[in-house]
């Protein structure tokens, strides 16, 4: 057994059941294993849509409108969170990342999971423009000579190309900075002190070495030519860089919601799945997109030689992984209100077709 494997089988999740339903966390390699050690085989149509169940759910539901409403609230939040005051320098640097043109998935799926479970929306935005400041301070020090070394970053020149790249090290650091500030301080009154706490240990886990960090770690490990390494280096590699920071979101807002331990955990998998997917689509668009249709540079995967899905298993597989992902993403989502449920049935389905 590989350093990866062993790494990913000692890591503690906390406040989780592995009783039930097939999950993917770093003590349970089954789901995956089936899946790729099948006889499956390409016969299902690209991107299809989801099951009839979830069209009865989501029936009438505008996800188009939906999304246009929430980003714009997100955006108009982030906005106020971070006002350009001085040193204008550094607030220039950070309001050039946070405020570029997102997808937005983390505060959504945190606005999103708080109405899921009940609660009121206006409780979890803080927390979701927070998610956001983390999640573009994560795509800063990303795009660093020192990490992924890439200059652009959502169709425009990334930060530390605009202002340099001690500019872009330190606006991240204020970033995140910002992010639990902005928890502690915007959310009293809305959540209970208790809700806010765990709101903040369980983001700052996730995005640790137990999270985030520790898969970007792995990442760099693992790519450049000499990494090598398989599916499971490759599932810890994405389960901590991209399905931690989902995770952070869903359970933030299922916290401030008032959810209880079960619901929770019905959304640390939804999220675990969700992350997952949306990383193989992320690699199958590296592959089959222009720089002009992702914003980013693209066929950098295969340049850097970086372990990716469609590197190990062939896009055809791939594509057929994100729509079991997505299959076993919506299943967590069943027993809540359909209509509250929803906007994440058709976040994941939108993973699932996203082009960029």
């Amino acid at each position: 057994m590989n350093i990866y494997a062993n790494i990913l089988l000692k890591i503690p999740i906390k406040r989780i059941s592995t009783s039930s339903s097939t999950l993917l966390h770093p003590s349970n390699h089954s789901f995956i294993k089936s899946f790729f050690n099948s006889n499956h085989t390409a016969t299902v149509s690209r991107f299809r849509s989801h099951s009839s169940a979830s069209n009865r759910q989501t029936n009438g539901f505008d996800f188009k409108a939906y999304m246009l409403e929430k980003v714009t609230a997100v955006n108009q939040a982030l906005d106020s969170a971070l006002p350009l005051t001085n040193p204008i320098g550094i607030h220039e640097a950070m309001r050039y990342s946070l405020l570029s043109d997102g997808k937005r998935i983390c505060p959504i799926v945190c606005l999103a999971a708080c109405r899921l479970v009940g609660g009121d929306e206006s409780a979890a935005m803080p927390s979701a423009c927070a998610l956001e400041m983390i999640h573009a301070m994560s795509l800063m020090h990303d795009d660093l000579p020192c990490m992924d070394d890439d200059d652009l970053r959502r169709g425009r020149p990334s930060c530390h190309v605009v202002f340099g790249e001690r500019a872009a090290v330190l606006a991240g650091y204020a970033l995140l900075a910002r992010a639990f500030e902005h928890i502690a301080t915007a959310t009293q009154g809305t959540a209970p002190p208790g809700r806010i706490v765990r709101v903040v240990d369980e983001i700052a886990r996730l995005i640790g070495p137990e999270g985030v960090v520790g898969g970007q770690v792995a990442d760099l490990k693992c790519g450049g030519g000499g990494g090598g390494g398989g599916l499971e280096q490759l599932e810890y590699i994405h389960l901590h860089k991209t399905a931690a920071s989902v995770e952070a979101s869903a359970v933030a807002g299922a916290v401030l919601g008032g959810a209880c331990e079960e619901e929770i955990d019905r959304l640390r998998k939804y999220s675990r799945f969700t992350g997952l997917m949306f990383q193989v689509v992320d690699d199958i668009l590296d592959l089959t997109k222009s720089w002009e249709e992702l914003g980013k540079t693209s066929g950098k995967d295969t340049v850097a030689d970086k372990l990716t899905y469609p590197k190990l298993i062939g896009i055809d597989k791939s594509r057929d992984y994100v729509h079991k992902l997505n299959k076993e993403a919506q299943e967590q989502l069943l027993g809540f209100d359909p209509e509250k449920a929803a906007p994440l049935i058709e976040l994941a389905n939108y993973i699932v077709h996203r082009q960029k």
